[in-house]
């Protein structure tokens, strides 16, 4: 083989197996995987969402006792012809004030009642939301049908049944609004931390390859470095979601569907504490996965090692949308409670528990919470670098000993 040609093929196996060797590599190989599963993932947290609202939704008859069974059966018979889509019926027997008993069902927090009816068969009144015209029409069509079949002989064009429909004046987003907004809550931390809080794990590794860090080290306490930086990247952050956000949020505004689709919104603590919430939880998030990344590339030498060090946090971080998601349409569940008491899933499950539950108390608890798990996190990534890598400190052994002494 000539000197040339035998040059020429070290150089390409070099650069081979400095690409092909690397988690990069890996990475861009297991590209479509991940994408893939970050897309089912999101996918089966909005299909888990749209199925607790499918089940939280139902249409009523307040009906004497005599009717309550027939119009189950006329329900059932309507149904089995070819009707879907409409929500589950409850017969609900009459006592007292009908008017007063509907209008309490559509204030129900554990279902969404888009229309019902009370009244006699022949004339029923029909509440319903501004939107369901459909269901609360399907109501008139069972009474009708229900006094079609107990009066044989009348013509088919014939309407037995003449409901008085009173659409209600406000709409609220009810059960399925709610969870609705939970999820969009959780998924937007998740990703804006997914592509911000990166940016920390090369700025401390850069700093450290130059020995910038150990200017700064000896010159303040190494703790206020790391939380300064963090800080610092945290407001590029808020920079970027600032500039988006009034894009997109001006957007939405200049489009009808966009201006309902905000109007909509009416999460459990309300409209203005639950964006202020969303602004403290993605703080909150962006402060502790950050101070993992700060952690990591405190400890990395190379741009290798960085990449290699975060690939399990952001699959840790996935992990976490996913428990989040799934708690986000359980509110209540031992699930949920659980994602809100780990920290590094707690911003993100608290924001779906702020869409949930009106109680505000249980988010200055996770919001101290969260923040003792920021302080803890800086604290260990900044004791770990001085002792992996500045070698101060005489190691785990020595500091141990001098924490009992002090004792």
């Amino acid at each position: 083989m000539s000197p040339f040609l035998r040059q020429t093929l070290v150089i390409a196996r070099r650069d081979f197996l400095a690409v092909a060797g690397t988690p990069t590599f890996l990475l861009f190989l297991l590209a479509p995987l991940l994408m893939i599963g970050i897309a089912f993932t999101g996918g089966s947290g909005a299909s888990s969402v749209a199925e607790s609202a499918a089940k939280a939704a139902r249409i009523a008859w307040i009906a004497a006792p005599e009717n309550g069974s027939d119009l189950k059966e006329t329900d059932k018979r309507l149904r089995g012809g070819g009707l879907v889509g409409l929500p589950v019926l409850d017969v609900i027997p009459a006592h007292g004030d009908d008017r007063a008993l509907a209008i309490k069902l559509f204030g129900d927090k554990s279902l969404d009642y888009f229309a019902v009816a009370f009244g006699s068969l022949e004339q029923p009144v029909i509440l319903h939301e501004a939107n369901s015209f459909r269901s609360a029409s399907y109501l008139e069509e069972v009474a009708d049908q229900l006094l079609r079949s107990r009066k044989a002989g009348v013509t088919a064009d014939a309407s037995l049944s003449r409901a008085a429909m009173e659409p209600l004046k406000a709409e609220r987003s009810g059960v399925g609004g709610r969870r609705a907004t939970a999820y969009a809550a959780v998924f937007g931390i998740f990703f804006l931390t997914l592509l911000l809080a990166g940016q920390a794990v090369g700025m401390l590794a850069e700093e450290k390859s130059s020995k910038v860090i150990e200017i700064l080290a000896a010159a303040v306490p190494l703790e206020a470095v790391f939380l300064g930086k963090l800080i610092g990247m945290f407001g590029v952050a808020l920079l970027f979601v600032s500039f988006w956000g009034m894009l997109i949020g001006g957007g939405l505004m200049l489009t009808s569907g966009g201006a309902a689709m905000v109007a909509g919104l009416d999460p459990a603590v309300g409209l203005v504490p639950f964006l202020l919430l969303c602004a403290a939880y993605f703080t909150m998030s962006y402060m502790l996965i950050g101070a993992v990344f700060l952690g990591a590339g405190a400890q990395a030498a190379t741009m290798r090692e960085i990449q290699l060090l975060s690939l399990p946090i952001t699959v840790a971080q996935v992990l976490m949308f996913t428990w989040c998601s799934s708690a986000s349409s359980a509110p209540g569940s031992t699930l949920a409670r659980a994602a809100e008491a780990f920290p590094f899933s707690s911003p993100m499950a608290m924001a779906a528990r702020a869409a949930n539950d009106p109680a505000l108390w249980p988010h200055l608890l996770a919001l101290g919470w969260q923040l003792l798990w920021v302080a803890i996190m800086i604290f260990f990534s900044a004791r770990l670098f001085r002792l992996g890598v500045l070698k101060s400190g005489g190691g785990l052994k020595a500091l141990f000993s001098r924490r009992m002494a002090s004792r």
